[in-house]
C-alpha cells in the first residue's frame, strides 16, 4: 500500500504512453487517478455550481483558468480519503499551475513526487501520426495493435482529427515551452524519477515499477 499522502505527478510528452503506464502504476500501488480532461467533463455533467461555471467558460471558447482548475482539484480531494494517494495526469501543465497545485496539496498535508516517461520529439511524432483512439472510451492504441475495435469497450478505433503533423508539432512546442520548465523544477529539487519510454510497453512498466517502488514501501 502507498505511503500516506505520497501523490504522483505523471509527466510525459504526447505519445509517451503515460496514460497507459499511469493506469498500471495506479493499479499496482492503489492510487486514485486524477485525469484533468476527465474531471472537467465529469464536473460539467454534474450540474453543480462549479460545473455550470466551467461549462460557461468552455462554451465561451475560453481556456479554464488556473484558479478554476484548482477548484476542480480541491473538489476532487475533498471527497478523497486522507489515506488515499493520487496519481495526477494532465496537471500541472505550467509553472504557475505547479506552484498552485503544490500549495494546495500542502494545505491538505499531502506530499508529491514526479515521474517522467521520457521519449524524444522524433519518437513522439512517429507515434502520434500512427496511433488510433477509441470513439467510445477514448483509449489510445499504438500502431502495433491491429484490430479495428477497442479491446475494452468494443468502440471503433479512429485517427484523431488533430493528429496531423502541424497540430502535433504545435502541441509539442507548447509542451517544451510550458511543461518542460515544470519538469526541470522537480528535477532541481530531486523530486523526479525518469523512465525510458522508448522501450516496449512491458519494459517501460518494469523499469517504472522498479524505480518508484521505494516510494510505496
Amino acid at each position: 500500500m502507498a505511503n500516506k499522502n505520497m501523490d504522483i505527478i505523471l509527466f510525459g510528452m504526447q505519445g509517451s504512453g503515460k496514460g497507459t503506464q499511469g493506469r498500471y502504476l495506479a493499479e499496482k500501488n492503489g492510487l486514485t487517478i486524477f485525469e484533468m480532461g476527465g474531471q472537467l467533463r465529469q464536473i460539467i455533467e454534474s450540474d453543480s455550481p462549479l460545473g455550470e461555471k466551467i461549462k460557461g467558460i468552455v462554451q465561451a471558447g475560453n481556456l479554464v483558468d488556473d484558479d478554476t482548475i484548482m477548484e476542480v482539484v480541491k473538489n476532487f480531494l475533498s471527497f478523497l480519503s486522507g489515506e488515499k494517494a493520487v496519481l495526477f495526469d494532465g496537471i500541472p501543465r505550467t509553472v504557475a499551475q505547479s506552484e498552485k497545485l503544490l500549495d494546495l496539496l500542502a494545505k491538505y498535508q499531502r506530499d508529491a513526487f514526479a515521474v517522467l516517461i521520457k521519449i524524444s520529439e522524433d519518437e513522439a511524432i512517429k507515434r502520434l501520426t500512427q496511433r488510433r483512439v477509441c470513439e467510445g472510451c477514448k483509449g489510445v492504441y499504438p500502431p502495433s495493435y491491429k484490430a479495428d475495435t477497442c479491446e475494452h469497450c468494443g468502440g471503433q478505433l479512429v485517427v484523431r482529427h488533430d493528429d496531423n503533423l502541424e497540430s502535433i508539432q504545435r502541441r509539442l512546442e507548447n509542451y517544451k515551452n510550458e511543461t518542460l520548465p515544470v519538469i526541470n523544477s522537480f528535477y532541481e529539487r530531486d523530486r523526479l524519477i525518469e523512465v525510458d519510454g522508448e522501450q516496449s510497453i512491458e519494459k517501460v512498466t518494469k523499469e517504472m515499477f522498479e524505480k518508484v517502488d521505494y516510494l510505496f514501501t
